[in-house]
């Protein structure tokens, strides 16, 4: 039964910078009772490799593997195709192009300028040799996770992409994750999953590599596994439980809201829906049709769940919902008001934005050529969406004549000096020396 009262109704007043945590739970909150545990597994899996992950699989996901078929055989990749629906995989071939052409416009030509007479400086763009990719599969099979994490890697030139996903019942990787995963050429395949898998990979066992860089989405022991192991191997942003927040004024089609709301919390339970709303009509319509819509739906169990961590807020106007939108720095934001594209000029922090009554968040999940790997849980303040930048190293180059050397020697001696580097000071000096 849907209880309509598990919705919370707040005064956009209420939500401050200090009260947010009342009303938002943080990714910090939700792992601080389990990160002991979580050092425990990356302990094992760091004393123990190959054989951790063993006993871990067969303790967490309730299979029983052996070292000889951890890895996923070309057999097994090559059989999956014969498994997957012709109609997904064109789509995911579809997706695929997309995806492509949104990262590679997203990277940079090498460049340099003059500095001053005799000096050039500028940058080069090497990728990161190798990155590890997780894709869950606890609740669902999600290949357009591993499209979403292997393209930008994939356009950025980086040399060896792996993979990691818990096995399914049947002890093997879901067809369709194999599928998107050979799209990109990707070899090794591993049957691990949860926190164990980031550890392996940032460590390395006798099977799995260790890698430079881990991307990909999680629940909270593989997240928290990524961010306690963070000064070993690089991540990509900190992420938790899905977010939606959409604002929409008397202009939104309310169906369109309710749709795309339940849309973004029909993943877990601890998903998050927030709707920042002018408009008293719109919000009650919301709230008097919310049950109708959800009736219908599979997942309708976990979407009444998710209810509990959702909430409406009443803005007086459209600055009130950006003000509060910023503050809240949401995973996905809609924008439905009769001008999306002045409201956007206001908005500082989300991780992706949809704008309009035809770009529903779904779109950018699968095949708009946009990244569904987006910060959560507020870090959208301070962290991109997964793009091709984020496999790639810029290196600075500088290159300077006998000239160059002389119109930049006066003024970095004497911050040297100043800072008593004295051998700092000599490195250059001595070189004006022979040119004399």
């Amino acid at each position: 039964m849907i209880n309509l009262k598990d919705i919370q109704i707040i005064d956009s007043k209420a939500i401050t910078s200090e009260s947010i945590g009342n009303y938002i739970p943080r990714i910090q909150s939700n792992l601080e009772n389990i990160l002991n545990q979580i050092w425990e597994i990356i302990n094992k899996v760091k004393a123990e490799g190959d054989q951790a992950l063993l006993n871990f699989t067969e303790k967490f996901d309730n299979i029983k593997l052996t070292k000889e078929n951890i890895l996923v055989t070309a057999n097994e990749v090559e059989d999956a195709y014969s498994k997957v629906n012709r109609d997904l995989l064109d789509a995911l071939k579809f997706s695929k192009e997309n995806l492509i052409k949104f990262h590679k416009a997203q990277l940079r030509k090498e460049w340099n300028i003059n500095i001053c007479k005799g000096v050039q400086a500028g940058q080069i763009y090497r990728p990161i040799e190798s990155v590890g990719i997780y894709v869950p599969g606890g609740r669902a099979i999600y290949p357009s996770t591993v499209l979403m994490a292997a393209t930008p890697a994939f356009v950025a030139g980086v040399k060896e992409i792996i993979l990691c996903s818990p096995p399914q019942k049947d002890g093997k990787i879901a067809p369709e994750i194999l599928v998107a995963a050979k799209e990109f050429n990707i070899q090794k395949i591993f049957k691990v999953g949860g926190a164990q898998a980031i550890a392996a990979m940032a460590y390395g066992t006798d099977i799995i590599p260790n890698v430079l860089k881990i991307v990909g989405p999680g629940n909270k022991w593989v997240n928290g596994a990524k961010q306690l192991l963070s000064n070993i191997v690089a991540i990509d942003n900190p992420a938790g439980p899905s977010e939606i927040l959409i604002i929409a004024d008397k202009f939104a089609n309310y169906e369109n809201v309710i749709i795309d709301f339940i849309s973004q919390i029909e993943h877990d339970p601890d998903n998050i829906g927030i709707i920042v709303s002018t408009s008293d009509e719109l919000i009650n319509k919301v709230k008097i049709n919310l049950k109708t819509f959800i009736k219908d739906f599979p997942r309708k169990k976990i979407i009444t769940e998710a209810l509990k961590n959702s909430m409406i807020i009443k803005a007086a106007n459209l600055g009130e919902c950006t003000r509060v939108c910023n503050l809240i720095a949401p995973e996905h934001l809609e924008i439905l008001t009769e001008n999306s594209h002045e409201v956007l000029e206001y908005i500082n922090n989300a991780g992706a934005i949809f704008l309009g009554p035809h770009s529903p968040v779904p779109l950018g999940d699968y095949s708009a050529g946009t990244n569904h790997i987006l910060p959560t849980g507020g870090y959208a303040k301070t962290y991109s969406g997964l793009n091709s930048l984020e496999f790639i190293k810029c290196i600075d180059v500088l290159e300077c004549t006998s000239e160059g050397l002389k119109n930049l020697s006066k003024s970095a001696i004497t911050i040297a000096k100043f800072e008593n580097l004295d051998a700092h000071a000599s490195a250059i000096q001595k070189r004006l020396e022979e040119k004399e």
